[in-house]
């Protein structure tokens, strides 16, 4: 018997007495489907300098090749978001079946409304009605293009906002807001959700016109229940906690979707748990939880987040880094299906305050290596995702695209 599969005997054998049943975990690992955005395998950089990288996808297609690359080694991302007009093409239909032969599917549509020179002063939240009419018609364009590839969520995020007080009527934004978009939540298909994500700013500097996630989920109260809300992780102040938000949109079965990234002072957009893996831990920790709920309608929300990775890798190379970042959210994840949740409920009824941070410190303490490794090795995939890709020729094959890719 060679060493790692000692020790994934070891650690099966005190999972097993804590309760945990490994084969579970191991189905809701496989379950994990996390989409990779098409804009993040293009050039991107900061206000300062976009530094272009050889290989770079030239088109929409290209990327759905290099997103096939991470999927293929992970295991865990199928789905390939799309942003528009960045991946507009003549025939969505072509795209779609190109990203199936890539054993890829096309997933969340997400509308462009803040680089056109109309929305320097806001999209829909615009004084001039005419570019609030154009930005619905965007809306609705994307719609439009989910229908055709067969996805079923339009995930938004708005720049609208401003730099200082008394250059706008916060309320009147507020109704244009909700007139465009409730044009849009009419036009989708019953099976379709509209994603609202917030951000408190930038790049505007004064307000933000969904600053947060009440401003988010009160718009998504107002649409109806195919609106629900997208929770970016580094989209928050300092110190939020995020988690908490996490578990109240769960309950109120309107938690709608994940954009995964990491940040050390804002929206950094850096591989997923670069600088604080607990706290994404914890997050999962709420999911893992509202699973197992005796609320049949908080165990279906749970189970139908849509998760996706938005980072903007400036620096690193694109594929390597998107493979980190799911590394790192398989390894996470599966240290919060350890928790045992009996245990943690137990302390939590005797108010027993350290029993219950030691429940849940101590899955965050334990080594998934050897779950992972048996995991990756029962689906046939890589046991270093990484290594594999080293190895496999396919950065040095894209070097040939030369430098001028795709950007945003």
């Amino acid at each position: 018997m060679g060493n790692s599969d000692r020790y994934y005997h070891l650690f099966e054998e005190q999972q097993e007495d804590r309760g945990i049943n490994l084969d579970e975990v191991k189905t809701k690992l496989r379950k994990l489907n996390i989409e990779t955005p098409s804009w993040g395998y293009g050039d991107s950089g900061t206000r300062f300098k976009v530094f272009q990288q050889e290989g770079i996808p030239r088109d929409p297609f290209e990327k759905i090749e290099d997103a096939a690359q991470v999927h293929k080694l992970t295991g865990n991302c199928p789905g390939v978001a799309i942003h528009i007009p960045w991946d507009k093409v003549d025939d969505y239909k072509k795209l779609k079946q190109y990203a199936i032969d890539h054993n890829v599917h096309l997933g969340a549509v997400n509308p462009n409304l803040f680089q056109d020179d109309d929305y320097k002063f806001g999209s829909v939240t615009n004084s001039d009605a005419s570019i609030r009419r154009k930005a619905t018609d965007h809306l609705l364009e994307c719609v439009e293009i989910a229908r055709t590839i067969g996805s079923k969520d339009v995930s938004l995020w708005f720049a609208d906002g401003t730099n200082y007080p008394g250059q706008a009527d916060f309320r009147k934004r507020k109704h244009w807001m909700q007139e465009c978009l409730s044009e849009m939540y009419e036009s989708m298909d019953d099976d379709m959700r509209m994603l609202i994500e917030y951000k408190f700013f930038e790049p505007a500097f004064y307000h933000t016109d969904l600053a947060d996630w009440g401003m988010a989920y009160n718009m998504a109260q107002k649409l109806g229940p195919q609106a629900e809300v997208l929770v970016d992780t580094g989209h928050h102040p300092q110190g939020t906690n995020i988690e908490h938000i996490v578990a109240y949109l769960l309950d109120e079965q309107r938690l709608g979707g994940f954009h995964f990234n990491s940040r050390k002072y804002a929206d950094d957009d850096l591989i997923a748990a670069a600088h604080n893996p607990y706290e994404l831990f914890l997050i999962f920790s709420q999911i893992v939880l509202a699973q197992k709920d005796n609320d049949p309608s908080v165990r279906k929300n749970a189970d139908n987040i849509a998760y996706m990775l938005d980072q903007c890798h400036n620096l690193e190379p694109k594929i390597p880094a998107m493979i980190r970042s799911i590394t790192n959210i398989q390894t996470l994840y599966a240290k919060a299906l350890l928790i045992n949740l009996a245990d943690v409920k137990e302390a939590q009824e005797r108010n027993d305050v350290l029993g219950a941070e030691h429940a849940v410190r101590q899955a965050f303490e334990f080594d998934v290596a050897p779950l992972l490794k048996a995991m990756r090795e029962e689906s046939g995939l890589p046991i270093d995702p990484m290594k594999a890709y080293q190895e496999s020729g396919y950065g040095e094959k894209i070097l040939s695209r030369g430098k001028g890719g795709a950007s945003w």
